[in-house]
């Protein structure tokens, strides 16, 4: 890597904006093919989510910073013994995107959600800003993830999908020590994303 230093630090809300934006070159091959929402609303829905809904406390989002940008954002969540609920935020901070469109997003990430097992360290999502994309920043967003699942004594594996329209991936977690667990088929994925396979991916960390 070349240029100023990359830090990985917490997610706080004034980075809100900006992975509204990012998350937005990850899932919109997913999002607007369920909806209409183009870049732009996509990307202020997101921001919304991240105002509105609390943070789930068995869970962590690191942002990659470099010279105050975000370039790279990473998700986990595992499971506690607490009852995690998923909480929908008011509609009067949504209205602008129309209830149809509300609703099918809501259904998809719902869909999307996957429930950590007992030691399991899930990597909800990774995403890199195209213009920084084979410069490690994966790489150092996934190293965090490692050595934090590593540190906890209750947390066993590293755990991610991949969907099957994209083998890249696959090879590149592979690389990094994980494996193919499980592959899925699933008509409902295909209806809602046009993605009907997806590989379950798990790296061994103990």
């Amino acid at each position: 890597m070349t240029g100023s230093p990359i830090t990985i630090e917490p997610m706080h809300s004034t980075y809100n904006q900006q992975i509204g934006q990012l998350l937005v070159h990850g899932f919109r091959g997913k999002f607007q093919t369920l909806t209409k929402l183009n870049d732009g609303e996509l990307a202020l829905f997101f921001e919304k989510l991240f105002d509105h809904v609390p943070t789930d406390r068995a869970s962590q989002r690191m942002v990659a910073l470099q010279e105050g940008e975000v370039i790279g954002t990473i998700s986990i969540k595992w499971k506690t013994e607490f009852d995690s609920r998923q909480i929908f935020p008011a509609w009067k901070n949504f209205y602008r995107f129309g209830r149809w469109n509300l609703l099918k997003m809501f259904i998809g990430l719902s869909f999307l959600d996957h429930k950590p097992q007992a030691g399991e360290c899930y990597i909800t999502d990774v995403v890199v800003h195209p213009n920084h994309q084979g410069k490690g920043v994966g790489n150092l967003l996934l190293h965090w993830a490692h050595n934090f699942a590593q540190a906890q004594p209750s947390l066993d594996k590293l755990s991610l999908y991949v969907a099957g329209k994209n083998p890249r991936a696959e090879q590149l977690y592979q690389r990094l020590s994980f494996h193919t667990h499980l592959r899925e088929s699933s008509f409902l994925s295909h209806l809602l994303f046009k993605e009907k396979k997806w590989s379950y991916m798990v790296k061994r960390l103990k």
